[in-house]
């Protein structure tokens, strides 16, 4: 797994597996937090520079992304984590023989996150989402890790002609922790390009994790996000994502047919 590149000692090989060509880290909420940990620190500590290092949380819609998406597909299988967010990805992984432990959800781990942050005194930057949004959810990730140092807030967009500002304004916060807003597959290939002038340890995509901690948009119920069908409710508040959603049943025939080919 990537996260030997910088020798963090966390992972072995039987800590993951491929679905459908796409890598899967077997890892829980709190290991990837340890491992989140670990990397800043080690950025902190060495004498060398260390480029920032990558954390995916991969669901149906990009596995099914990554079938036709190369640079995507290459960009999750290289990262220095990635993990299972959605059900559908760990009910491929127990198919599949090597079951992952949970659900490791960007909207979940952002909030950990930040209350890793407070006590180890990280700095942590939020980036995307609509403007006004990133500073809504720094404010209620404040109330949530008492102590937490925002680095900065802005929401830009994924747009080639703006990154190098953004990681300039990056850099000058000072930030250990990059958490980016711009949807899949953007805010990963966004990552992905700008690792090697990124000063920040680890970087994130997040998804809607800003939306749903501002309170921009509800989350589904908590007995509809523990039975896996958070993706039910997304579809009832949100009645055009219907053609993404039809991801998941296509991802659950790939898996029966050609799963166990790929794994």
């Amino acid at each position: 797994m990537s996260l030997d590149i910088v020798d963090t000692g966390q992972t072995k090989p039987e800590d993951s597996l491929t679905v459908l060509g796409v890598r899967v880290d077997r890892l829980t909420q709190r290991e990837t937090l340890e491992g989140i940990d670990r990397l800043v620190a080690l950025r902190r500590e060495s004498e060398e520079p260390i480029e920032c290092q990558q954390v995916i949380t991969v669901n149906t819609e990009f596995i099914i992304e990554a079938q036709h998406n190369q640079p995507f597909r290459q960009c999750i299988n290289e990262a220095a984590m990635v993990v299972p967010d959605g059900m559908g990805v760990v009910w491929a992984t127990r198919y599949l023989g090597k079951p992952a432990p949970e659900r490791v959800t960007g909207t979940d781990t952002l909030p950990e996150v930040a209350r890793l942050c407070a006590r180890r005194g990280y700095r942590l930057y939020l980036l995307g989402a609509a403007p006004g949004v990133a500073e809504s959810a720094a404010e209620r990730l404040g109330v949530l890790a008492p102590g937490l140092q925002i680095a900065g807030t802005y929401a830009g967009s994924p747009a080639p002609e703006e990154e190098e500002a953004i990681c300039e304004c990056v850099r000058i916060a000072q930030a250990d922790v990059l958490c980016v807003a711009y949807g899949a597959p953007a805010q990963e290939l966004w990552i992905a390009r700008n690792r090697s002038r990124l000063s920040v340890a680890v970087a994130m995509g997040v998804g809607g994790a800003y939306d749903f901690l501002s309170g921009r948009k509800p989350r589904a119920p908590k007995l509809m996000q523990n039975m896996g069908l958070e993706w039910l409710y997304r579809l009832y508040r949100e009645p055009w994502r219907i053609w993404r959603m039809l991801a998941i049943p296509r991802f659950m025939i790939l898996v029966l047919l050609k799963g166990r080919k790929t794994a």
